[in-house]
């Protein structure tokens, strides 16, 4: 064998064990999420972005249904078959995997210093002293219009709550269109889209939620009461029969133009995109007074944490940190929107829609829903008791006073900070 040759294949042996060593080394991370619609989002976008900037490290996206995802994780958990990167439901369900040891301690991690500790809320001990998951997005609340109604009436958009009433009572007057979509057959959007949308301007966003946590203020007290006293005042608008309408009845009415304002959540976004033949708008929860600072529910919503009992904990870190990144906060918001970055960086939205509920971060403060957070652990449960008050306060059924003094009475029976 020639001098020359021998060094060829001297060299051709050591490149292919280069790169065996290199395909022995490579790995891969598997991702727990009941987001199963969000499969060709990770597959397609989010994945090959992260591998491109981390050779070595591979990364699988396994989702479950939703409805089976607690069960399915905490099976998988026990049985020690669960993926390295677990997503984060917010508040309780999340803690107890932390607290029983399922997910790592992740405070110290570079990425959480990109995230306020609003953001953080949903992810933390009740002390704040360990977070355990790095916030992915939030959904925020607000109203959605059909600009083209708008337009026909000569309604501009409202900014107090006088202007929002008289805006209602021009579209009811004129009767081409249902002044508000919304029903209380399901409860949960009169709370969700109701009570919890308009609230955090009376009670002050955080400032109240925290108070109530103290046990500072009631759920009989003004801030409190005040919400449904604008509740008691929406079912004139809702149109005949919205005491038996559903979620999917209120979504086809805006749909379908057939009205004019819908009560919404952001996740609305991409269905109504999909949906509607006219151009929609945004407008954050009216004020009491012109000039009062407003606060809008930017209510935490995913997240993803690491499993304590990874075998690759050093690559699992450094997912969670690219996820705390700004790359990765435009790659999400822009694919999902209406599910919004909870990075401090800020994220340029392509969707216009989903750009005018972003933009209220700029001139609103951000709080969560009222009840999410340590309130509704236990019996009776404050979360869906608010559902069922805002209902019932909407159809006239329950007076504002009585909502809030039987709520407050519910919560003082098993919260100390409340007795």
């Amino acid at each position: 064998m020639t001098s020359k040759r021998l060094t060829g294949l001297l060299m051709a042996t050591t490149f292919l064990g280069s790169a065996l060593a290199a395909s022995a080394q490579d790995v891969t991370l598997t991702i727990e999420s009941w987001r199963n619609d969000d499969l060709s989002i990770w597959q397609d976008q989010i994945i090959p972005a992260f591998e491109a900037s981390h050779p070595g490290i591979k990364v699988q996206f396994t989702p479950s249904a939703p409805a089976e995802y607690n069960a399915v994780l905490n099976s998988k958990l026990d049985a020690g078959s669960a993926g390295d990167l677990i997503t984060c439901r917010p508040f309780d369900a999340s803690l107890a995997l932390y607290e029983g040891g399922k997910l790592a301690d992740l405070s110290g991690l570079a990425a959480m210093a990109n995230f306020s500790d609003v953001a953080k809320s949903a992810w933390q001990t009740d002390d704040g002293a360990a977070t355990f998951c790095v916030p992915m997005a939030s959904v925020i609340h607000g109203f959605i219009y059909n600009k083209d109604a708008f337009a026909e009436l000569g309604i501009e958009v409202p900014a107090t709550e006088a202007d929002f009433f008289a805006a209602l009572d021009k579209i009811k007057e004129d009767g081409t269109y249902i002044p508000m979509a919304m029903g209380t057959n399901d409860q949960w959007e009169a709370a969700t889209m109701g009570y919890n949308n308009v609230g955090p301007n009376y009670w002050k966003g955080e400032e109240g939620r925290l108070a109530l946590i103290k046990g500072e203020e009631k759920l009989t007290d003004e801030p409190w009461v005040a919400p449904f006293r604008q509740l008691a005042k929406w079912g004139a608008y809702l149109g005949d029969g919205y005491e038996a309408q559903t979620y999917p009845d209120s979504q086809n009415l805006f749909t379908l133009g057939r009205a004019a304002i819908y009560p919404a959540g952001s996740w609305e976004i991409s269905g109504f995109n999909s949906l509607v033949d006219f151009e929609m708008g945004a407008f954050n929860p009216p004020v009491a007074n012109a000039g009062d600072e407003c606060y809008i529910s930017d209510h935490t919503d995913i997240a993803i944490g690491m499993n304590a009992a990874s075998a690759h904990p050093d690559e699992a870190k450094a997912f969670l940190d690219w996820v705390g990144s700004a790359e990765f906060a435009t790659l999400y918001a822009n694919a999902l929107p209406g599910f919004f970055s909870l990075n401090s960086a800020p994220v340029a939205m392509e969707d216009p829609l989903a750009q005018e509920f972003v933009s209220w971060r700029d001139k609103c403060h951000s709080t969560i829903r009222s009840t999410y957070q340590i309130l509704s652990r236990g019996t009776p449960n404050l979360e869906n008791e608010t559902w069922n008050a805002s209902a019932n306060v909407i159809r006239g059924t329950e007076t504002p006073e009585a909502a809030g003094q039987r709520l407050q009475d519910g919560l003082a029976s098993w919260y100390a900070p409340q007795q």
